[in-house]
């Protein structure tokens, strides 16, 4: 899952959609990245929070509680700390760097910063989180799930139920955001994140501790009936949810376009429910690949395992660095971004490797 974050967030230097924001502005551009990275954003950040919820039930039973979230706070919000005052200036000073642009006042560098008259939707006039916002957004799940457990708060449902709970919830959440028109991106000291998939993440991580809970990957025989039916049901709503999501993007692009295969009320409708269905396919599809197909260790996977997630923290620097020495380089698109996707998670790894064998 992390090297899919290092090739969404290498994919983003050579579309237009993120310009005025994204880390490195290369002049080369093929917004048809934007399909890879589409397709991506369907699982990877769920799976990491079903992840997170999946373990969160046995962190809790071998913690006490104050030892828990110094746990977390010491693995979770410590680096986010350091991230946001030292990664993020970086990240301004390779983003003005690589437009030719002067850098600026030294306080203007921090996600705090905001300036006044300044065009919000421009990096260096109002610095965000960026890739960083995951981290406080996780501690704060997994605090209310520990304010859940202690209230003695159990919902005593199937891990079946708990899927279709959650898709019916989730859509419901983000229909009412969109049609509210709250969407986008909320931005303050400690939190940002995208409205319309806030409470979805929640929901996800919920799913993930109740699978800990209702003991489902217990059984150590694949149901390989079951993996064929979850294949067929991820192809046919990943294709609807492109589909809609597409002609929706193209409805808000393009002036005039009002075109639906239903309505609007039905197409947003459609989306998010073959949105959900997707991703939940796509977890079971990973987890089913893993748990029967990968589930022996070596050096190498051992290594990365225990880079990883330093490796997601510093990620963002590195494809910055690489992407800046690719600027002048004459490459077909789509080569550089391979390449700029497979160097930066090398190197993010060779980095947090050296740094591990050093301190």
């Amino acid at each position: 899952m992390v090297f899919f974050v290092v090739v969404i967030h290498a994919g983003l230097v050579y579309e237009s959609i993120l310009d005025s924001s994204w880390i490195v502005s290369d002049s080369a551009k093929n917004d048809n990245i934007g399909l890879v990275r589409l397709i991506l954003d369907v699982f990877v950040m769920f799976t990491f929070f079903f992840i997170s919820g999946y373990f969160m039930p046995k962190s809790i039973q071998s913690k006490p509680n104050i030892k828990l979230i110094g746990s977390k706070l010491k693995r979770i919000m410590l680096p986010w700390f350091i991230g946001v005052l030292i990664l993020i200036p970086i990240y301004k000073m390779i983003f003005l760097y690589s437009r030719g642009m002067p850098q600026e006042e030294w306080y203007s560098y921090f996600h705090w910063f905001n300036r006044a008259g300044g065009n919000p939707y421009l990096f260096s006039d109002n610095p965000v989180q960026s890739w960083l916002w995951f981290l406080p957004v996780l501690f704060l799940f997994q605090m209310m799930y520990l304010g859940l457990s202690k209230m003695k708060v159990d919902l005593n449902i199937s891990f079946k139920t708990g899927v279709i709970l959650t898709i019916i919830f989730s859509v419901i959440y983000s229909m009412v955001i969109s049609t509210t028109g709250f969407t986008g991106w909320h931005h303050s000291f400690f939190l940002h994140f995208q409205r319309e998939r806030f409470l979805v993440y929640f929901f996800v991580f919920l799913l993930g501790s109740l699978a800990y809970k209702e003991n489902v990957f217990g059984n150590e025989t694949r149901n390989k009936k079951q993996v064929i039916w979850v294949n067929i049901i991820l192809y046919v709503a990943l294709t609807i949810y492109i589909i809609t999501i597409l002609n929706l993007f193209f409805n808000m692009i393009t002036s005039g376009r009002e075109y639906y295969f239903i309505s609007k009320f039905w197409d947003k409708l459609t989306m998010y429910i073959s949105l959900m269905v997707s991703m939940l396919s796509f977890i079971y599809v990973w987890v089913d690949l893993f748990r029967f197909k990968f589930n022996k260790t070596n050096v190498l996977l051992a290594e990365m395992s225990r880079n990883s997630y330093n490796v997601y923290v510093i990620h963002m620097i590195v494809i910055g660095v690489i992407a800046l020495a690719f600027l002048n380089i004459e490459l077909p698109v789509f080569v550089k971004f391979i390449v700029l996707s497979c160097l930066s998670f090398a190197g993010s790894h060779a980095i947090i490797y050296t740094l591990r064998k050093l301190v």
